[in-house]
C-alpha cells in the first residue's frame, strides 16, 4: 500500500509508532476458555483434557482464535474515568481525518507462543500504512492499516493481528 503525502504531521508521525501499550486486565483462564469452547462445540481434546494438553502442547492452552479476547476491554472496570475503547488507533484516524464512516475489510493473524493459563496478555497498537484518498462505492476516504501485537508477560510474542479499515465521507 502506497503512503499518503498529503496527510496531517500529527497523523504522519503516528505511521510506525507503538501506540497504546496496555495490559488485557485481567488473566487468562479456563472459564472463557471453556466456555468459548462450549460456544463454538469445539471438542479439541488440548482444551479440555490435561493429560492430552501435556503431551501435545505442554500444558493447557487457550484456542489460538481467542486472541483478541484478552485485549477485549470490560465495558467498566473500578477507577476508569474515560472510556475504553479497543483498537483505539483505527478511532483517532478516523476523528484526525475527519472521517465519520470507517469499516474494516480485511482481518489477518499471525500466532507465536500458544497463550495459557495464567498469563497476562498485553496489547499494543501499530500503525503501518495509510493511502492516499480513494473513492469507492461507499464513499470518498482513506485504507490504513494497523497491526496489534500482544505479548505475554515475559514480553514473549504470542501473536499480531492485522487489521486493513476503510474510513470515509458517505457522498453529500
Amino acid at each position: 500500500m502506497t503512503e499518503a503525502t498529503d496527510l496531517p504531521r500529527e497523523v504522519e508521525a503516528m505511521i510506525g509508532a507503538v501506540k497504546y501499550e496496555e495490559s488485557g486486565g485481567f488473566p487468562v483462564e479456563r472459564g472463557y476458555v471453556w466456555n468459548t469452547c462450549a460456544a463454538t462445540e469445539n471438542a479439541n481434546p488440548i482444551f479440555w483434557d490435561d493429560a492430552v494438553a501435556a503431551e501435545i502442547t505442554d500444558g493447557p492452552i487457550a484456542p489460538p482464535t481467542m486472541l483478541s479476547v484478552w485485549f477485549r476491554p470490560h465495558h467498566w472496570a473500578p477507577g476508569r474515568t474515560e472510556e475504553h475503547l479497543p483498537l483505539r488507533v483505527h478511532f483517532d484516524l478516523k476523528e484526525a481525518l475527519g472521517l465519520p464512516e470507517a469499516v474494516m475489510t480485511d482481518n489477518t493473524i499471525t500466532f507465536g507462543e500458544p497463550v495459557r493459563p495464567s498469563d497476562e496478555i498485553t496489547s499494543r497498537q501499530i500503525l503501518r500504512s495509510i493511502s492516499p484518498e480513494k473513492t469507492t462505492k461507499l464513499g470518498t476516504g482513506r485504507f490504513w492499516v494497523i497491526d496489534v501485537e500482544y505479548h505475554n508477560q515475559d514480553g514473549v510474542l504470542v501473536g499480531v493481528e492485522s487489521y486493513t479499515g476503510f474510513g470515509y465521507r458517505r457522498p453529500a
